[in-house]
């Protein structure tokens, strides 16, 4: 199974700059999993948000062709905590890209309001690992992670 951590994209400049958009509800299982008395969104999986978001438009870049992974999380900061109710928005930048990495700066808003940043680094692993023998197909981005950038794109394919 594999989750995924924004709603939807509200905006999308191939190559450039993302928006995603996720809606915390307390339908959420993991919020009841994490201080039960007082449900909220848990740090580490706005982190991964962001990964989603900057992942898939640094996927994107290069059509898709490369297997992008999260290399390293650079830097990390909220100014507050994000409860039930709140909309979360995840604007990624890429910063630099190249065959083997990517880097990208990213804006987290709560509400419409600066939450905090997250700066991250992507390895493009079919450049970087050729030791290890990896699959074919491209299990980093599955028909879920491209539906969410096909309206995006000409003539809505991912």
């Amino acid at each position: 199974m594999r989750w995924i951590w924004i709603d939807c994209f509200t905006e999308f400049e191939p190559g450039k700059r993302a928006v995603g958009l996720k809606n915390v509800s307390l339908a959420e299982e993991h919020l009841h999993d994490h201080w039960q008395a007082f449900p909220i969104m848990p740090c580490s999986l706005m982190i991964e948000g962001m990964a989603q978001t900057a992942g898939i438009l640094v996927g994107q870049a290069r059509n898709f062709a490369e297997k992008v992974i999260l290399a390293k999380v650079s830097q990390v900061k909220f100014d507050d905590i994000v409860v039930p109710g709140d909309q979360i928005t995840y604007e990624a930048e890429i910063d630099t890209i190249a065959p083997e990495a990517a880097v990208t700066k990213g804006t987290v808003r709560k509400n419409g309001e600066l939450l905090g940043h997250i700066d991250l680094m992507f390895s493009h692993v079919d450049q970087n690992i050729a030791v290890v023998k990896l699959p074919e197909e491209n299990f980093v981005f599955t028909g879920q992670f491209k539906r969410l950038v096909a309206p995006f794109l000409e003539g809505g394919d991912a």
